[in-house]
């Protein structure tokens, strides 16, 4: 594996977070962070959701932005009702339309980044090293703002907490709501995986691109930028 090229975290995340981010990274000897992240999450919601549990499949694309120092998020995810519905008579398993499948996009910019990833959820083996970014979210339903926004304005937030370990450093992503959301994703963390970054963190494919993330700039309202 090559030597990486290392980046002073000043530059990739800009002044904004200085005081509390930079210290921390040079205190723990910590690599800097990329300038984009990208990957799949794959997880189910709790049974206590509406017609849940629910199946989520989808991919997310993480921006850390430089001069700002924040972060912006897009998301995109389809949902069905899991199998565990037949038992519950929830789902007609000769009947894939019982399901409920649709759609979401999820959008936040502006984020905070930090790296105290002390709130983070666990994994075993355990993760270690990391950030997390939160923010006010954005939430469609099959394209139109969710019944948990306000007039277009985002009524929950979210926390994501990228995390790896001593192979790849930066491997586990989660993603937890707060607020009114909570009722259709659930209180748990929605749990996926690191893809690819850019830049790349080692010599492998996986870099992140335009052309891997044509939706990234999804903007919550319909539009893209």
């Amino acid at each position: 594996m090559a030597k990486r090229k290392r980046y002073g975290l000043s530059v990739l995340l800009g002044g904004i977070c200085a005081g509390v981010v930079i210290s921390a990274a040079v205190a723990d000897d910590r690599d800097p962070l990329p300038d984009r992240l990208g990957g799949l999450l794959n997880d189910y919601t709790p049974g206590t959701v509406t017609k849940g549990p629910y199946e989520m499949r989808g991919e997310w694309s993480l921006d850390l932005h430089r001069r700002s120092g924040k972060a912006s998020l897009s998301a995109v995810m389809n949902m069905e009702t899991s199998d565990w519905g037949v038992s519950k008579g929830i789902v007609n398993p000769d009947d894939p339309t019982t399901r409920g499948a649709h759609t979401h996009h999820i959008t936040m910019d502006d984020a905070e980044v930090t790296l105290d990833t002390s709130v983070c959820p666990t994994f075993s083996p355990a993760t270690t090293g990391g950030f997390v970014v939160t923010g006010p979210a954005h939430v469609t339903g099959n394209g139109s703002p969710a019944p948990f926004e306000s007039n277009g304005n985002p009524l929950s937030t979210i926390q994501i907490c990228i995390t790896g370990g001593s192979a790849v450093e930066l491997s586990n992503f989660t993603l937890r709501f707060t607020g009114p959301a909570t009722g259709h994703f659930g209180t748990f963390a929605i749990r996926g995986v690191v893809t690819c970054t850019w830049p790349n963190r080692d010599d492998s494919d996986g870099l992140c691109d335009d052309d891997k993330f044509p939706w990234s700039h999804f903007d919550g309202g319909g539009h893209s930028h």
